[in-house]
């Protein structure tokens, strides 16, 4: 049987709210890897495998519905969140509809839990925003759903990196046309930024630039691949601070978040009695791609590794295999780090991706953490600290606080 969903959009706001912290609780992330094809050849993405040839069937993405729907035994969070992703997910705009569609009407169907708490997600290059058929995607689940949209800052930095693969231009006027429709349906919501080491000069203009155009929050971070040269740190560091004089100075802070001054606690020394947990959620979410394959993240399929193989973890046609799980569900931060890591004196707050410990490792392991961040962590944890003195200094106690509860602070973003 077929909804009118569009006829039940009132309906107690679907008990659910923005993927913020306002909606908290324990939910299921599934992804599914709709296609593996992007318009973009971004010089940093870490898709390495990227192509025209793996799309997902409906008759895939229908088996891979009804296997989640139907086992309550491994799927007994509160809440899900359907993620849909490429390459570029809106390419797939008709079968990602059609799945919708179909996950709405089986939930309701089983009398499912998730059917009054559950959120589509995406995050989107930008391109293909204001098509027809996206505009009336958008506006038939309007309510349950996110969309990021990645802009990378200014036209200079955004072009640097973001460029079409058959011609090898920039992006950016293709996508910076589409931010006044997208924060009008989505006010809200933030866009993520990459840094990779030849963009470096530019992340203090692109910050000030994003929050300009109107773009409130700015979740950024340094890749996590081994791509840093010397002396990018401290060119790092210098940009931050001049990215945070300029939040102060214009007085940003009071309407915008830029997620590098995200927390004052970012760089103090860690206490794994208490604080050992995994950064990221590999092994509690699961991926799905074309051939119908689980993973515990994207980052442990095939066109996402550089030197390793996939790790499956099951299929829609024997189900979830709890023993390739079970290593992801033994993960802390104890598990794969250094004891120079874990005694570091500036821990809290450095990021690691599961999927690229896993690639960078000497042996086939997800326990060995990868550290090609480090010195950039360091950087940042002494610009944040200058920004929250510099603050403080400003800023009566009071006044402080009322700024802190006004903000939606938010960890990076793998």
């Amino acid at each position: 049987m077929l909804i009118n969903y569009e006829d039940l959009s009132d309906m107690d706001d679907y008990n659910i709210k923005q993927l913020s912290n306002e909606w908290e609780p324990s939910y299921k992330n599934i992804t599914f890897i709709v296609t593996k094809d992007c318009q973009l050849a971004c010089k940093y993405c870490y898709l390495v495998g990227k192509n025209n040839k793996e799309r997902m069937s409906w008759e895939v993405a229908k088996q891979a519905v009804d296997y989640i729907l139907t086992h309550h035994d491994l799927f007994n969070e509160e809440a899900v969140v359907w993620d849909f992703i490429g390459g570029e997910p809106f390419i797939e705009i008709e079968l990602i509809d059609h799945i919708c569609d179909y996950i709405k009407s089986r939930m309701f169907e089983l009398n499912h839990p998730w059917f009054s708490n559950y959120r589509f997600s995406f995050s989107t290059n930008g391109i293909n925003y204001n098509t027809p058929k996206v505009q009336a995607y958008i506006k038939k689940n309007i309510t349950h759903l996110s969309i990021g949209l990645t802009i990378d800052g200014t036209q200079k930095k955004h072009d640097l990196n973001r460029i079409y693969k058959d011609t090898g231009l920039g992006s950016y006027n293709d996508v910076v046309r589409n931010i006044p429709l997208w924060l009008e349906q989505f006010p809200n919501s933030g866009t993520k930024v990459t840094i990779s080491s030849e963009d470096l000069p530019y992340v203090k203009e692109s910050v000030l630039h994003l929050f300009d155009l109107g773009i409130h929050e700015v979740n950024i971070n340094c890749v996590f691949e081994n791509v840093w040269k010397e002396g990018d740190d401290a060119l790092f560091e210098n940009q931050l601070i001049q990215l945070a004089d300029a939040i102060i100075d214009q007085e940003y802070y009071k309407r915008n978040v830029c997620s590098f001054f995200n927390s004052e606690t970012i760089g103090r020394p860690l206490d794994c009695r208490y604080d050992n947990h995994n950064w990221c959620g590999a092994g509690k979410m699961l991926s799905i791609d074309a051939a119908g394959n689980f993973y515990p993240c994207t980052r442990f399929a095939q066109y996402s590794l550089r030197s390793k193989d996939a790790w499956m973890v099951g299929n829609i046609y024997t189900g979830i295999d709890k023993n390739r799980l079970r290593p992801f569900l033994c993960l802390d931060r104890w598990t794969q780090s250094t004891p120079e890591c874990i005694n570091c004196e500036v821990a809290e707050g450095c990021a690691w991706c599961q999927g690229e410990n896993y690639d960078a490792a000497e042996t086939h392991t997800i326990y060995q953490r990868s550290t090609a961040i480090c010195k950039m962590h360091k950087a940042r944890v002494r610009a944040n600290n200058y920004y929250w003195n510099k603050l403080a200094y400003l800023l009566t106690a009071s006044e402080l606080e009322e700024m802190k509860s006004s903000q939606t602070y938010k960890k990076e973003i793998c």
